[in-house]
């Protein structure tokens, strides 16, 4: 990896420090009035926000545009329907339409704005599945639900994202980062949606086979800064990206961790951040818990971590957990009555 110029992870400020002194973080509720500067090669330091290059300050600042039409001003919910036999948490529960349908229409009645449709798992050691498979277990979904709230599709495939936005979709969520076939990146930009990115060092059946990093946090940082300008060269505008760190995929406990705790350095990146806590192993490994579908309060306590550093999509299973949890937060450190 090389040195960047410069990596900026802001320091969430207390609520109450009034608004003359602290700048709102991408545009949302949280702000903070110093960052961390971080390095390979020198140890951390603090200065001022208002310090920060001006190109710097405005990516961390700037309001990020809305992503199929839901503003990105408060947190946003998305709810995880997997349409597979082998999902980690989930597997098998909503295999058949009908049934993952009626879940995405109970998500959203829980409060879920977005949901997330997947038929293949990508949990460690899982098989690749044919794009035609996958694409049978979740056309007939999408056709259901299409119009009820904005769809994503979960997939590494682009004539499954092909496929999923003509029966419906709005959202390519990619684990792949629009890295795992060639014409990926095509697809992304002539389907002119938005695309989230996420990073996972290795694929599925390899990347938990002992993850290295140099930086964990550096190293994603620039992973995704990469993939990022691969979109704006493939005509896919900034505004219309999401990033995701990962967790989870090709990382240790200590990874993940890392991640976690330095997430407003992704901001830096000028895109909205999707974060992906929940039911994951680590929870599971910090906790004691071995069942993922019994992990919920260590997901809502990770969930709300990342809100607190900025994040502005949760990807959830406990979707009423998950929103009762949020409506709280937000009335406590924000006084905001959702």
């Amino acid at each position: 990896m090389t040195e960047r110029a410069l990596y900026a992870r802001p320091i969430p400020a207390d609520p109450a420090l009034g608004d003359d002194q602290t700048l709102p973080l991408a545009g949302g509720p949280v702000r903070f009035a110093f960052a961390q500067i971080l390095s390979r090669s020198a140890p951390p330091r603090v200065v001022p926000a208002r310090a920060l290059p001006d190109d710097l300050l405005e990516r961390l600042t700037a309001p990020r545009a809305p992503i199929c039409g839901l503003t990105l001003d408060r947190p946003r919910i998305m709810g995880v329907i997997n349409v597979t036999p082998d999902s980690f948490s989930d597997g098998g529960r909503h295999l058949a339409a009908e049934a993952a349908a009626e879940a995405g229409r109970r998500m959203l009645a829980e409060g879920a704005d977005i949901l997330d449709i997947g038929g293949e798992s990508t949990r460690p050691g899982a098989a690749e599945i044919p794009a035609e498979e996958e694409a049978a277990r979740v056309l007939p979904v999408i056709t259901a639900l299409r119009g009820a709230a904005p769809l994503s599709i979960d997939t590494r495939k682009p004539e499954v994202a092909r496929a999923a936005f003509a029966a419906g979709a709005a959202l390519y969520n990619d684990v792949s980062a629009l890295t795992f076939a060639p014409d990926s990146l095509a697809a992304a930009a002539e389907l002119g949606g938005p695309v989230c990115l996420m990073h996972a060092q290795g694929d599925p059946q390899t990347m938990q086979r002992n993850p290295r990093y140099d930086d964990v946090l550096l190293d994603v940082y620039d992973w995704l800064a990469a993939r990022v300008a691969a979109c704006e060269a493939a005509g896919i505008a900034r505004a219309r990206i999401l990033v995701d760190p990962g967790i989870g995929f090709g990382k240790t406990l200590a990874h993940n961790l890392a991640l976690l705790r330095g997430l407003s350095l992704f901001h830096g990146l000028g895109c909205a951040i999707l974060l992906g806590v929940s039911r994951k192993s680590f929870i599971g490994a910090l906790s004691g818990e071995a069942d993922p579908a019994r992990r919920a309060p260590g997901s809502i306590a990770a969930g709300l971590a990342g809100l607190a550093q900025g994040v502005q999509i949760l990807r959830v299973h406990d979707v009423a957990q998950t929103a009762q949890a949020v409506a709280v937060w937000r009335a406590i450190r924000h006084g905001e009555n959702p």
